[in-house]
Protein backbone atom coordinates (compact mmCIF):
# COMPACT_ATOMS: atom_id res chain seq x y z
CA UNK A 1 0.00 0.00 0.00
CA UNK A 2 1.33 3.41 -0.95
CA UNK A 3 1.05 5.70 2.06
CA UNK A 4 -1.15 8.76 1.66
CA UNK A 5 0.44 12.04 2.76
CA UNK A 6 -2.62 13.87 4.04
CA UNK A 7 -0.58 16.98 4.80
CA UNK A 8 0.07 17.55 1.10
CA UNK A 9 -2.39 15.50 -0.93
CA UNK A 10 -5.82 15.45 0.64
CA UNK A 11 -6.37 17.80 3.57
CA UNK A 12 -7.79 20.66 1.47
CA UNK A 13 -10.57 18.61 -0.11
CA UNK A 14 -11.09 15.83 2.41
CA UNK A 15 -13.86 17.47 4.40
CA UNK A 16 -15.90 18.17 1.26
CA UNK A 17 -15.13 14.89 -0.48
CA UNK A 18 -16.00 12.71 2.53
CA UNK A 19 -18.85 14.73 4.03
CA UNK A 20 -21.79 12.87 5.58
CA UNK A 21 -25.40 13.99 5.38
CA UNK A 22 -27.38 14.37 8.60
CA UNK A 23 -29.23 11.15 7.74
CA UNK A 24 -25.98 9.25 7.21
CA UNK A 25 -24.48 10.60 10.41
CA UNK A 26 -27.65 9.62 12.25
CA UNK A 27 -27.47 6.07 10.93
CA UNK A 28 -23.92 5.68 12.20
CA UNK A 29 -24.71 7.20 15.58
CA UNK A 30 -27.60 4.76 15.94
CA UNK A 31 -25.24 1.86 15.21
CA UNK A 32 -22.67 3.18 17.69
CA UNK A 33 -25.37 3.67 20.34
CA UNK A 34 -26.43 0.04 20.00
CA UNK A 35 -22.83 -1.08 20.56
CA UNK A 36 -22.03 1.12 23.57
CA UNK A 37 -23.18 1.15 27.23
CA UNK A 38 -26.34 3.11 27.98
CA UNK A 39 -24.83 5.28 30.72
CA UNK A 40 -23.79 8.84 29.92
CA UNK A 41 -21.43 10.53 29.69
CA UNK A 42 -18.92 8.26 27.99
CA UNK A 43 -15.35 9.40 27.39
CA UNK A 44 -14.42 8.69 23.79
CA UNK A 45 -11.49 8.62 21.41
CA UNK A 46 -11.79 9.22 17.67
CA UNK A 47 -8.60 7.57 16.43
CA UNK A 48 -7.61 8.79 13.00
CA UNK A 49 -10.11 11.61 13.38
CA UNK A 50 -9.07 13.38 10.18
CA UNK A 51 -10.96 16.61 9.61
CA UNK A 52 -13.38 15.73 12.41
CA UNK A 53 -16.42 14.54 10.52
CA UNK A 54 -17.48 12.37 13.49
CA UNK A 55 -15.85 13.94 16.55
CA UNK A 56 -18.36 16.73 17.38
CA UNK A 57 -21.33 14.40 16.78
CA UNK A 58 -19.81 11.82 19.13
CA UNK A 59 -19.43 14.51 21.80
CA UNK A 60 -23.05 15.58 21.42
CA UNK A 61 -24.31 12.00 21.60
CA UNK A 62 -22.08 10.41 24.22
CA UNK A 63 -19.81 12.86 26.05
CA UNK A 64 -16.31 14.37 25.74
CA UNK A 65 -14.17 13.14 22.84
CA UNK A 66 -10.49 13.38 22.02
CA UNK A 67 -9.62 13.22 18.33
CA UNK A 68 -6.21 11.62 17.74
CA UNK A 69 -4.78 12.43 14.32
CA UNK A 70 -1.21 12.29 12.95
CA UNK A 71 -1.73 14.79 10.10
CA UNK A 72 -1.03 18.40 11.11
CA UNK A 73 -3.16 19.84 8.30
CA UNK A 74 -6.10 17.53 8.94
CA UNK A 75 -6.08 18.51 12.62
CA UNK A 76 -5.96 22.20 11.67
CA UNK A 77 -9.08 21.80 9.52
CA UNK A 78 -10.85 19.90 12.31
CA UNK A 79 -9.96 22.47 14.95
CA UNK A 80 -11.11 25.33 12.74
CA UNK A 81 -14.50 23.69 12.19
CA UNK A 82 -15.30 22.34 15.65
CA UNK A 83 -17.05 24.59 18.15
CA UNK A 84 -18.06 21.88 20.64
CA UNK A 85 -16.58 22.43 24.12
CA UNK A 86 -16.32 18.69 24.69
CA UNK A 87 -13.97 18.14 21.75
CA UNK A 88 -10.20 18.38 21.60
CA UNK A 89 -7.67 17.22 19.02
CA UNK A 90 -4.21 15.83 19.75
CA UNK A 91 -1.27 14.77 17.60
CA UNK A 92 -0.86 11.01 17.75
CA UNK A 93 -1.57 7.71 16.07
CA UNK A 94 -3.21 4.40 16.88
CA UNK A 95 0.21 3.07 17.89
CA UNK A 96 1.04 6.01 20.16
CA UNK A 97 -1.78 7.99 21.79
CA UNK A 98 -0.96 10.84 24.18
CA UNK A 99 -3.71 9.99 26.66
CA UNK A 100 -3.59 8.27 30.08
CA UNK A 101 -4.09 4.54 30.47
CA UNK A 102 -7.68 3.49 31.11
CA UNK A 103 -9.02 6.97 30.38
CA UNK A 104 -11.62 6.17 27.70
CA UNK A 105 -14.83 4.17 27.57
CA UNK A 106 -14.71 3.64 23.82
CA UNK A 107 -12.68 4.35 20.71
CA UNK A 108 -13.87 4.80 17.16
CA UNK A 109 -11.69 3.97 14.18
CA UNK A 110 -13.63 4.89 11.06
CA UNK A 111 -11.83 3.84 7.87
CA UNK A 112 -8.46 4.47 9.48
CA UNK A 113 -7.36 0.94 10.45
CA UNK A 114 -5.85 0.23 7.02
CA UNK A 115 -3.51 3.20 7.49
CA UNK A 116 -2.00 1.76 10.68
CA UNK A 117 1.54 0.57 10.06
CA UNK A 118 2.15 -1.53 13.20
CA UNK A 119 -1.21 -3.16 13.81
CA UNK A 120 -0.27 -5.44 16.75
CA UNK A 121 1.22 -2.44 18.54
CA UNK A 122 -1.94 -0.45 17.83
CA UNK A 123 -4.13 -3.24 19.27
CA UNK A 124 -2.07 -3.15 22.47
CA UNK A 125 -2.17 0.65 22.63
CA UNK A 126 -5.93 0.70 22.16
CA UNK A 127 -6.23 -1.79 25.01
CA UNK A 128 -4.05 0.45 27.17
CA UNK A 129 -6.16 3.59 26.74
CA UNK A 130 -9.54 1.89 27.24
CA UNK A 131 -10.97 0.88 30.59
CA UNK A 132 -11.77 -2.81 31.17
CA UNK A 133 -14.94 -3.52 29.21
CA UNK A 134 -14.27 -0.58 26.89
CA UNK A 135 -15.42 -0.93 23.30
CA UNK A 136 -13.59 -0.38 20.02
CA UNK A 137 -15.88 0.51 17.10
CA UNK A 138 -13.92 -0.56 14.04
CA UNK A 139 -15.49 0.56 10.79
CA UNK A 140 -13.02 -0.90 8.38
CA UNK A 141 -13.35 -2.50 5.02
CA UNK A 142 -12.28 -6.14 4.99
CA UNK A 143 -11.07 -7.89 1.87
CA UNK A 144 -13.75 -10.57 2.29
CA UNK A 145 -16.52 -8.17 3.42
CA UNK A 146 -15.98 -5.37 0.98
CA UNK A 147 -18.61 -2.87 -0.18
CA UNK A 148 -18.49 -2.61 -3.97
CA UNK A 149 -19.62 0.85 -5.07
CA UNK A 150 -21.07 1.13 -8.56
CA UNK A 151 -18.17 3.25 -9.83
CA UNK A 152 -15.33 0.90 -8.83
CA UNK A 153 -15.43 -1.25 -11.98
CA UNK A 154 -14.79 1.82 -14.14
CA UNK A 155 -11.17 1.87 -12.96
CA UNK A 156 -8.54 -0.49 -14.33
CA UNK A 157 -7.84 -3.08 -11.64
CA UNK A 158 -10.40 -1.27 -9.46
CA UNK A 159 -11.65 -4.07 -7.23
CA UNK A 160 -8.25 -5.77 -7.12
CA UNK A 161 -6.51 -2.59 -6.01
CA UNK A 162 -9.14 -1.60 -3.46
CA UNK A 163 -9.48 -4.98 -1.75
CA UNK A 164 -5.67 -5.22 -1.51
CA UNK A 165 -5.76 -2.28 0.94
CA UNK A 166 -7.60 -4.34 3.55
CA UNK A 167 -7.14 -7.46 5.67
CA UNK A 168 -9.71 -10.26 5.74
CA UNK A 169 -12.06 -10.10 8.70
CA UNK A 170 -10.77 -13.30 10.33
CA UNK A 171 -7.21 -11.94 10.29
CA UNK A 172 -8.24 -8.73 12.06
CA UNK A 173 -10.22 -10.68 14.66
CA UNK A 174 -7.36 -13.15 15.25
CA UNK A 175 -4.89 -10.32 15.81
CA UNK A 176 -7.11 -8.55 18.35
CA UNK A 177 -8.10 -11.70 20.24
CA UNK A 178 -4.41 -12.64 20.48
CA UNK A 179 -3.80 -9.39 22.35
CA UNK A 180 -6.61 -9.80 24.88
CA UNK A 181 -9.71 -8.52 23.10
CA UNK A 182 -12.99 -10.29 22.46
CA UNK A 183 -15.51 -9.81 19.67
CA UNK A 184 -18.61 -8.04 20.97
CA UNK A 185 -20.45 -7.80 17.68
CA UNK A 186 -20.30 -7.64 13.91
CA UNK A 187 -22.94 -6.12 11.69
CA UNK A 188 -23.71 -4.27 8.51
CA UNK A 189 -24.82 -0.64 8.47
CA UNK A 190 -26.51 0.84 5.38
CA UNK A 191 -26.61 4.63 5.69
CA UNK A 192 -29.04 6.26 3.23
CA UNK A 193 -27.60 7.94 0.16
CA UNK A 194 -28.91 11.33 -0.96
CA UNK A 195 -26.31 11.67 -3.71
CA UNK A 196 -26.96 11.38 -7.40
CA UNK A 197 -24.43 9.68 -9.64
CA UNK A 198 -23.30 13.13 -10.77
CA UNK A 199 -22.77 14.10 -7.12
CA UNK A 200 -20.67 11.00 -6.62
CA UNK A 201 -18.60 11.85 -9.68
CA UNK A 202 -17.92 15.30 -8.24
CA UNK A 203 -16.70 13.70 -5.02
CA UNK A 204 -14.48 11.26 -6.90
CA UNK A 205 -12.86 14.11 -8.80
CA UNK A 206 -11.56 15.39 -5.45
CA UNK A 207 -9.60 12.11 -5.09
CA UNK A 208 -9.99 11.86 -1.32
CA UNK A 209 -10.10 8.06 -1.22
CA UNK A 210 -6.94 6.07 -0.34
CA UNK A 211 -7.75 4.00 -3.41
CA UNK A 212 -6.57 6.75 -5.76
CA UNK A 213 -3.05 6.74 -4.33
CA UNK A 214 -2.67 3.10 -5.41
CA UNK A 215 -3.40 3.79 -9.10
CA UNK A 216 -1.23 5.37 -11.75
CA UNK A 217 -2.29 8.82 -13.03
CA UNK A 218 -3.30 7.21 -16.33
CA UNK A 219 -5.50 4.65 -14.57
CA UNK A 220 -7.20 7.41 -12.60
CA UNK A 221 -7.91 9.47 -15.72
CA UNK A 222 -9.22 6.48 -17.66
CA UNK A 223 -11.54 5.59 -14.79
CA UNK A 224 -12.89 9.11 -14.33
CA UNK A 225 -13.55 9.48 -18.06
CA UNK A 226 -15.40 6.16 -18.05
CA UNK A 227 -17.59 7.31 -15.16
CA UNK A 228 -18.25 10.64 -16.88
CA UNK A 229 -19.50 8.80 -19.97
CA UNK A 230 -21.69 6.50 -17.87
CA UNK A 231 -23.15 9.36 -15.84
CA UNK A 232 -23.80 11.70 -18.77
CA UNK A 233 -26.86 9.74 -19.90
CA UNK A 234 -28.69 10.16 -16.58
CA UNK A 235 -26.77 12.39 -14.14
CA UNK A 236 -29.72 12.64 -11.76
CA UNK A 237 -29.93 8.90 -11.18
CA UNK A 238 -29.48 8.05 -7.48
CA UNK A 239 -26.13 6.78 -6.27
CA UNK A 240 -26.98 3.52 -4.46
CA UNK A 241 -26.38 3.24 -0.73
CA UNK A 242 -23.53 1.02 0.42
CA UNK A 243 -23.77 -1.71 3.04
CA UNK A 244 -20.77 -1.16 5.32
CA UNK A 245 -19.27 -3.48 7.98
CA UNK A 246 -18.85 -2.51 11.64
CA UNK A 247 -16.79 -4.72 13.96
CA UNK A 248 -17.15 -4.11 17.71
CA UNK A 249 -14.39 -5.37 20.01
CA UNK A 250 -14.27 -5.31 23.80
CA UNK A 251 -11.22 -4.90 26.00
CA UNK A 252 -11.09 -7.72 28.55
Amino acid sequence: MRLVDYDTEQYQNYRRGRALSEQQLGAWLSAFTAALPERRPLAGLDVGSGTGRFTPALARAFGPVTGVEPSVRMREVAQAQSQHPGVRYLAGSAEDMPVPSGSADYALMFLSWHHVQDKPRAARELARVLRPGGRLLLRGNFSDHHPEPWWLDHFPRGLEVDTALFQPLHEVIAMFTATGWRVAGFGIVTPPSDDTRADMLDRLRLRTLSFFAQLSPDEVEVGLRSIEEAVSGDPGAPSPALSEPLLTLERR
